[in-house]
């Protein structure tokens, strides 16, 4: 038996997967979360096989619980159920350490068939993703840890002063990271930054 824990922001859309996966003779899905944080605390707890992971999380970023699950003991392996088919943002998620990475406009067997794949040590890359890998990288390869978070926040429709509360952080720090944002990626205001944000995956709306 193959246990399963789902990582979705939505409830809807969260009790979908939960009901589809159940049919699955070989599947039990133990537990569900709708925010980074309440994953993190669900990997924990119900220790699972395996990992549905939508990217696109409320509170944080879909990355910080990979690099969470990187520090887990045994972590579970990762199906990444991202909003968008494009083999430079899913190339990241699998360098990040995701085993597979599905798109939601695949069919519904594709997600399934990622389950098995990975419990059988396999890893399911969709097509175009090795030329991504082994092409010059994507500016947003060069962002820090924390200035992935900022993009995504700011992206969000946040202040500074939002952002500085929740990381904790003064608000020049902010500022100084919304500006290494904008030279690395060559954007001119918080708007440029949004639609980047939304184009590649770091964020829906």
């Amino acid at each position: 038996m193959i246990r399963v824990a789902i990582a979705e922001e939505h409830r809807i859309p969260r009790w979908a997967l939960e009901q589809a996966l159940a049919r699955e003779p070989d599947f039990k899905v133990i537990a569900d979360a709708g925010s980074v944080d309440a994953t993190i605390s669900m990997l924990r707890v119900h220790k699972p096989d395996v990992l549905v992971l939508d990217t696109t999380l409320p509170d944080h970023s879909g990355f910080d619980v990979l690099s969470a699950i990187r520090n887990l003991e045994n972590g579970p392996f990762v199906v990444v159920l991202a909003p968008f088919a494009e083999p430079g943002y899913a190339a990241r998620v699998l360098g990040a350490g995701a085993h597979a990475y599905v798109s939601k406009s695949d069919a519904p067997e594709q997600l399934i068939a990622a389950i098995r794949a990975v419990t059988r040590g396999e890893r399911v890359v969709p097509p175009g993703v090795d030329a991504v890998l082994g092409a010059e990288r994507h500016p947003a390869d060069r962002l820090t840890r924390r200035e992935l978070q900022v993009m995504e926040m700011l992206a969000r429709g946040m202040t500074n002063r939002e952002i500085a509360h929740d990381l904790e952080i003064s608000i020049k720090t902010i500022d100084t990271h919304r500006s290494h944002l904008l030279k690395k990626l060559a954007l001119r205001n918080n708007a440029d930054l949004a639609r980047f944000a939304v184009k590649h995956g770091y964020v829906t709306l």
